[in-house]
Order: structure tokens, then sequence, then C-alpha cells
């Protein structure tokens, strides 16, 4: 048997657009048309900066703390996770006329201003939410004002 998809227009009454749209998972997904059901959109990040550091927060819900790779190349931080899943069935003798399997992954790159002290970048993943720290060198942290005496 092959499920060949039927054209809407084609249609001999309203009950059988209705079945299709069911059969094609498309009823409920109305704000999703043009995006893939295995949820692989890159993830939203908000950077911040403040006089002692910048913060990077990327929304990542669903995913663990060991799903992410953070790596640092020449200046450049690279924010990365893979996961791969599937729905195994216990009957090796039936015919699929739909099984689903997902994959997704992301990288996101930043490059780094050079007032990073790259040695002391700290992450964490907390209700799914990774959260980045990038302070800056002593060196390019906002001096105090202060007042120089005329000689």
């Amino acid at each position: 048997m092959t499920l060949v998809k039927r054209n809407p227009k084609l249609s001999v009454s309203p009950f059988d657009n209705l079945v299709d749209r069911l059969i094609s998972n498309d009823l409920f997904e109305w704000s999703s048309r043009n995006f893939s059901t295995t949820n692989t959109t890159l993830p939203a990040v908000n950077i911040r900066e403040d006089d002692e550091q910048f913060a990077v927060e990327m929304a990542a819900p669903g995913l663990k703390k060991e799903d992410f790779k953070i790596e640092l190349n020449h200046q450049v931080l690279s924010i990365s996770s893979e996961r791969k899943e599937s729905r195994e069935e216990e009957d090796q003798n039936a015919n699929y006329t739909r099984r689903e399997f997902s994959y997704q992954s992301f990288v996101r790159s930043f490059s780094l201003p050079e007032v990073v002290d790259t040695e002391k970048i700290d992450a964490r993943y907390a209700d799914g939410v990774l959260h980045v720290v990038l302070p800056k060198r002593e060196e390019a942290k906002p001096k105090p004002a202060r007042v120089i005496e005329i000689a």
C-alpha cells in the first residue's frame, strides 16, 4: 500500500479536507507552517554588557547541560549542541506508514573583543537557559575618577 497526499483542492467535501489535514498533522500547527516539526530552529540569544562583564543568555529549553559544547578558539566563542532522538517500535514485521525520529543541531559563534578575560569565562545551564559570563580584563574596566593636582 502506498500513501499519497491528496490535493485539498480536489476534495469532494469539507470532511475530506479535514481528514487530510488530520493525517498530515497540519491541523494544530497554525503558526509553524514554514518550520520543521523537529524543532530545529536556531536558539535566541541575549547579550548584555556592563562595566564588569558581558553576559550571554541562550534560550534552549528541553536540552541538558551535557548536550552543549562551548569552545574558544582565536577569540571566537562557539556554542553548539547536537541531539538525536528516535522512537523504536518492538514489532520488527510492521509496515510503517509513519515513523518519526528527529535530529537537531546548532552552532552559534561570537567574536569576542580583546577586553574579555578568556581565562575566566564561566557557563551554567538552568531552567532552559544557558548563561555564559565573559568577564572583562581589569585594565578594561572603567576606573573611578580621580583628581590630578597641578604642580
